[in-house]
Protein backbone atom coordinates (compact mmCIF):
# COMPACT_ATOMS: atom_id res chain seq x y z
CA UNK A 1 0.00 0.00 0.00
CA UNK A 2 1.41 3.39 -0.96
CA UNK A 3 2.09 5.98 1.76
CA UNK A 4 -0.61 8.53 2.35
CA UNK A 5 1.48 11.74 1.68
CA UNK A 6 -1.40 14.00 2.59
CA UNK A 7 -1.29 12.38 5.76
CA UNK A 8 2.28 12.25 6.35
CA UNK A 9 2.51 16.50 5.57
CA UNK A 10 -0.35 16.74 8.48
CA UNK A 11 1.58 15.11 10.89
CA UNK A 12 4.92 16.70 10.10
CA UNK A 13 3.18 20.17 10.14
CA UNK A 14 1.66 19.26 13.46
CA UNK A 15 4.74 18.23 14.78
CA UNK A 16 6.56 21.71 13.95
CA UNK A 17 3.39 23.55 15.35
CA UNK A 18 3.72 21.68 18.69
CA UNK A 19 7.46 22.24 18.90
CA UNK A 20 6.72 26.03 18.08
CA UNK A 21 4.31 25.86 20.77
CA UNK A 22 5.82 24.75 23.61
CA UNK A 23 8.72 26.67 23.12
CA UNK A 24 8.87 29.34 25.12
CA UNK A 25 12.21 30.89 23.37
CA UNK A 26 9.95 31.42 20.60
CA UNK A 27 7.06 32.54 22.03
CA UNK A 28 9.35 35.52 24.20
CA UNK A 29 10.70 36.42 20.67
CA UNK A 30 7.39 36.93 18.67
CA UNK A 31 5.80 39.04 21.97
CA UNK A 32 8.90 41.25 21.52
CA UNK A 33 8.72 41.69 18.00
CA UNK A 34 4.72 42.24 18.23
CA UNK A 35 6.29 45.08 20.57
CA UNK A 36 8.59 46.20 18.41
CA UNK A 37 6.05 46.57 15.85
CA UNK A 38 3.61 48.13 17.80
CA UNK A 39 5.62 50.83 18.94
CA UNK A 40 6.45 51.56 15.48
CA UNK A 41 3.25 51.93 14.25
CA UNK A 42 1.78 53.84 17.37
CA UNK A 43 4.84 56.25 16.49
CA UNK A 44 3.33 56.78 12.90
CA UNK A 45 6.02 54.81 11.32
CA UNK A 46 5.97 51.50 8.64
CA UNK A 47 6.46 47.90 8.34
CA UNK A 48 8.00 47.27 5.23
CA UNK A 49 8.23 43.12 4.67
CA UNK A 50 10.09 40.98 2.30
CA UNK A 51 10.43 37.16 0.96
CA UNK A 52 10.84 35.04 -1.99
CA UNK A 53 8.50 32.98 -3.88
CA UNK A 54 6.26 31.55 -0.77
CA UNK A 55 7.74 33.93 1.46
CA UNK A 56 6.79 36.87 -0.71
CA UNK A 57 3.22 35.41 -0.30
CA UNK A 58 3.66 35.57 2.95
CA UNK A 59 4.65 39.28 2.94
CA UNK A 60 2.03 40.49 1.08
CA UNK A 61 -0.68 38.13 3.34
CA UNK A 62 0.64 40.19 6.57
CA UNK A 63 0.85 43.24 5.11
CA UNK A 64 -3.15 43.14 4.40
CA UNK A 65 -3.54 42.30 7.90
CA UNK A 66 -1.85 45.39 8.78
CA UNK A 67 -3.09 47.99 6.25
CA UNK A 68 -6.41 46.48 6.36
CA UNK A 69 -7.34 44.55 9.76
CA UNK A 70 -6.57 41.57 11.26
CA UNK A 71 -9.80 41.07 13.41
CA UNK A 72 -10.47 44.18 15.08
CA UNK A 73 -11.82 47.37 13.62
CA UNK A 74 -9.63 50.23 13.88
CA UNK A 75 -7.44 52.47 12.18
CA UNK A 76 -5.59 51.19 8.67
CA UNK A 77 -1.45 51.24 9.82
CA UNK A 78 1.07 51.30 7.38
CA UNK A 79 2.87 48.26 6.03
CA UNK A 80 4.02 47.73 2.33
CA UNK A 81 4.99 44.38 0.87
CA UNK A 82 8.41 44.84 -1.29
CA UNK A 83 7.72 42.22 -3.34
CA UNK A 84 5.07 43.21 -5.57
CA UNK A 85 5.70 46.45 -7.33
CA UNK A 86 6.83 44.43 -10.74
CA UNK A 87 8.04 47.54 -12.58
CA UNK A 88 10.33 48.14 -9.37
CA UNK A 89 11.27 44.38 -8.80
CA UNK A 90 12.44 44.31 -12.65
CA UNK A 91 14.03 47.58 -13.03
CA UNK A 92 16.51 46.82 -9.71
CA UNK A 93 17.05 43.20 -10.84
CA UNK A 94 17.93 44.21 -14.37
CA UNK A 95 19.81 47.22 -13.65
CA UNK A 96 21.50 46.14 -10.55
CA UNK A 97 21.04 42.53 -9.65
CA UNK A 98 18.21 40.27 -8.15
CA UNK A 99 20.72 40.51 -4.57
CA UNK A 100 19.66 44.53 -4.66
CA UNK A 101 16.14 43.75 -5.48
CA UNK A 102 14.85 44.71 -1.77
CA UNK A 103 17.66 46.70 -0.68
CA UNK A 104 17.00 49.17 -3.11
CA UNK A 105 13.57 49.54 -2.08
CA UNK A 106 14.38 50.18 1.85
CA UNK A 107 17.09 52.61 0.94
CA UNK A 108 14.48 54.31 -1.17
CA UNK A 109 11.23 53.96 1.53
CA UNK A 110 12.63 53.23 4.82
CA UNK A 111 13.38 55.43 7.51
CA UNK A 112 14.62 55.14 11.10
CA UNK A 113 12.56 53.94 13.26
CA UNK A 114 10.74 51.80 10.49
CA UNK A 115 10.65 47.71 10.91
CA UNK A 116 11.75 45.75 8.00
CA UNK A 117 10.76 41.57 8.07
CA UNK A 118 12.04 39.90 6.16
CA UNK A 119 11.22 35.74 5.42
CA UNK A 120 13.86 33.75 4.78
CA UNK A 121 13.20 29.94 5.60
CA UNK A 122 17.18 29.21 4.92
CA UNK A 123 18.54 31.99 6.21
CA UNK A 124 20.60 32.61 3.73
CA UNK A 125 18.92 34.30 0.87
CA UNK A 126 21.41 36.96 -0.58
CA UNK A 127 18.58 39.65 -1.46
CA UNK A 128 17.30 39.65 2.15
CA UNK A 129 20.46 39.76 3.74
CA UNK A 130 21.40 42.80 1.83
CA UNK A 131 18.26 44.11 2.58
CA UNK A 132 18.67 43.51 6.34
CA UNK A 133 22.42 45.46 5.71
CA UNK A 134 20.88 48.48 4.17
CA UNK A 135 17.75 48.37 6.90
CA UNK A 136 20.67 48.98 9.82
CA UNK A 137 22.27 51.17 7.73
CA UNK A 138 19.44 53.15 7.46
CA UNK A 139 17.90 53.40 11.18
CA UNK A 140 15.31 50.51 10.67
CA UNK A 141 14.25 48.01 13.27
CA UNK A 142 15.49 44.86 11.89
CA UNK A 143 13.26 41.55 11.93
CA UNK A 144 14.00 38.24 10.63
CA UNK A 145 11.47 35.02 9.99
CA UNK A 146 13.81 31.88 9.25
CA UNK A 147 13.91 27.91 9.81
CA UNK A 148 16.27 25.51 12.00
CA UNK A 149 19.15 26.08 9.66
CA UNK A 150 19.10 30.00 10.04
CA UNK A 151 20.47 30.97 12.55
CA UNK A 152 23.28 32.86 11.10
CA UNK A 153 20.33 35.61 10.40
CA UNK A 154 21.10 36.78 14.43
CA UNK A 155 24.15 38.67 12.57
CA UNK A 156 22.16 40.77 10.62
CA UNK A 157 18.95 40.88 12.51
CA UNK A 158 17.78 42.85 16.12
CA UNK A 159 15.12 40.01 16.21
CA UNK A 160 15.03 36.44 14.81
CA UNK A 161 12.03 33.96 15.00
CA UNK A 162 13.53 30.75 14.10
CA UNK A 163 10.72 28.31 13.14
CA UNK A 164 11.70 24.57 15.05
CA UNK A 165 12.13 22.20 11.90
CA UNK A 166 14.10 22.16 8.99
CA UNK A 167 10.99 21.26 6.39
CA UNK A 168 10.42 24.39 4.03
CA UNK A 169 6.67 24.28 4.12
CA UNK A 170 6.27 23.39 7.65
CA UNK A 171 8.74 26.63 8.48
CA UNK A 172 6.60 28.70 5.98
CA UNK A 173 3.25 27.71 7.93
CA UNK A 174 4.61 28.23 11.39
CA UNK A 175 5.78 31.50 9.85
CA UNK A 176 1.90 32.63 9.15
CA UNK A 177 1.19 31.45 12.32
CA UNK A 178 3.37 33.27 14.20
CA UNK A 179 2.78 36.27 12.03
CA UNK A 180 -1.49 36.04 12.60
CA UNK A 181 -0.38 35.82 16.43
CA UNK A 182 2.22 39.00 16.38
CA UNK A 183 -1.30 41.00 13.86
CA UNK A 184 -3.56 39.71 17.06
CA UNK A 185 -1.22 41.02 19.62
CA UNK A 186 -0.99 44.29 17.45
CA UNK A 187 -4.50 44.84 17.38
CA UNK A 188 -4.98 44.51 20.98
CA UNK A 189 -2.13 46.27 22.20
CA UNK A 190 -2.86 49.62 20.19
CA UNK A 191 -6.80 49.33 20.48
CA UNK A 192 -6.32 48.81 24.34
CA UNK A 193 -4.26 52.09 24.29
CA UNK A 194 -6.44 54.32 22.63
CA UNK A 195 -9.18 53.00 24.24
CA UNK A 196 -7.39 54.08 27.74
CA UNK A 197 -6.30 57.92 26.03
Amino acid sequence: MSQDRISAHFHSSMEGMSRATQSSELLATLHTIARSIAEALKAGKKLLLIGNGGSAADAQHIAAEIVGRYKLERPAWAAIALTTDTSALTAISNDYSYEEVFARQVQGLGQPGDVLLGLTTSGKSPNILAAMKAARANGLVTVGFTGAKGESMRTFCDHVLIAPTEDTPVIQQIHLMSAHGICDQIEHMLTTEATKI
